[in-house]
């Protein structure tokens, strides 16, 4: 279960940089945008996993003994990928500011693309045999009120925040890859 909650966290590090930056941008009926947005982005974030669990099934028919490796390789990938992104886009990398989360259709990209990593983190769910009801619920409610805070802290310290934030989640994507080879 406490693997299950560090994936949940580290699935909603990129909504929460999203909403994180956003926020400067929503002044009236902060409230409202907030909640919608949040809602938008745990239902994706529940959702690819589902989908992920879904190709997973297939997925490990195939694979058999090699799974454990490949739940790493996924894992490291995502996370590793989470760092560098991090560290390349450094302090400037509230750029999606430009976007406004007012709109229904920029929301829904927002939403989607940020879950992508949750669809292959679904696979190695698949790999791992966590439930899945359990695990897309979790995903889905732990980014959820991670984005409802980011609203809130968005207001103060967006820049300050983000980058550390995609450090630690990258981290613990590694570091669940690697507990799954012992």
């Amino acid at each position: 279960m406490t693997g299950l909650l560090l994936i949940a966290f580290s699935l909603s590090i990129d909504a929460f940089a999203v909403s994180l930056c956003s926020a400067g941008n929503v002044r009236e009926r902060r409230f409202f945008y907030a909640f919608r947005a949040s809602f938008c982005f745990g239902f994706f974030q529940a959702a690819m996993p589902l989908l992920g669990w879904l190709l997973g099934g297939v997925f490990v028919e195939r694979v058999g003994v090699f799974s454990h490796w490949v739940a790493f390789a996924i894992l490291a990938f995502l996370g590793a990928k989470m760092i560098f992104e991090a560290l390349r886009d450094g302090k400037d990398s509230c750029n999606v500011k430009a976007a406004d989360i007012r709109s229904v259709r920029v929301l829904l990209a927002l939403a989607f693309a940020t879950s992508i990593d949750a669809l292959a983190a679904g696979v190695s769910l698949n790999i791992m045999g966590a439930g899945v009801a359990l695990s897309a619920a979790l995903i889905g409610a732990v980014t959820f009120f991670v984005c409802l805070c980011a609203f809130e802290l968005g207001r103060r310290a967006s820049a300050l925040l983000q980058l550390p934030a995609s450090i630690a989640g990258g981290l613990i994507l590694i570091g669940i890859g690697i507990s799954m080879l012992f």
